[in-house]
């Protein structure tokens, strides 16, 4: 990892817990609460990659296809509730950072490394979600697909990072959970750590991951000089 000037983020899954919003219905919801979880994510990410398979023209921000995918998820469950739904979003705007973020971060920024976010949120939902974490001022750039008008993982959204930071890909330690990102990153030129949290198998897909690990407080070792 010598040479890198900047680690950048992704934000859901990878800095930010998407299973929190829900944490506060999981006693009313019994074992519908974990199928919620699962079945919001994976139509909030579906819906991303299909809208942006669709063009441009049917581009919507991550708020907005957050709430039709759960939409979805609270109609498969049989979940129909507006006090739940609105709750739900709202969630999404005090998402919880994994345990381990804010020391992690602060390591980094100690070290004097550039830090930033790149993430298929809108612009609201990240200044929400960062400063109910109190993380806003450990980061250099928060950066969102919403310059660019497609999801992840295109490969304008990537070069956002060259564009902002005046790095060039090599020189940059991607950090994402998603596999598919993790891949997407790397594809791109991205010098990639996996943060592989839920233990999931490699995607089938072009680019090659430096390293994976399983939480991001493995992550100051591999760079070096942080102490």
């Amino acid at each position: 990892m010598q040479g890198i000037k900047a680690c950048v983020f992704d934000a859901y899954g990878t800095l930010f817990d998407h299973a929190s919003p829900v944490e506060f219905v999981k006693e009313d919801l019994g074992e519908k609460a974990d199928q919620l979880v699962q079945l919001w994510r994976r139509k909030q990410l579906e819906y991303t990659w299909l809208r942006s398979l669709m063009g441009e023209e049917h581009h919507e921000d991550f708020w907005h296809v957050t709430g039709e995918a759960l939409d979805y998820a609270l109609a498969a469950l049989d979940l129909n509730r507006p006090d739940l739904r609105a709750g739900l979003m709202q969630g999404y705007l005090t998402i919880q950072p994994f345990p381990e973020v804010p020391a992690t971060l602060n390591r980094l920024k100690d070290s004097g490394m550039t830090l930033g976010i790149l993430s298929n949120g809108s612009p609201s939902m990240l200044t929400a979600a960062v400063n109910n974490a109190s993380l806003r001022p450990l980061f250099d750039h928060i950066l969102t697909v919403e310059e660019v008008g497609v999801f992840k993982p295109h490969a304008s959204v990537y070069q956002l990072v060259g564009t902002h930071v005046k790095v060039e890909p090599h020189e940059v330690c991607f950090l994402s959970s998603n596999g598919w990102d993790a891949q997407g990153a790397a594809a791109f030129g991205f010098r990639v750590v996996w943060i592989n949290r839920y233990q999931q198998p490699q995607e089938r897909l072009p680019g090659d991951i430096i390293t994976t690990i399983q939480t991001l407080g493995a992550l100051p070792p591999l760079m070096g000089r942080c102490p």
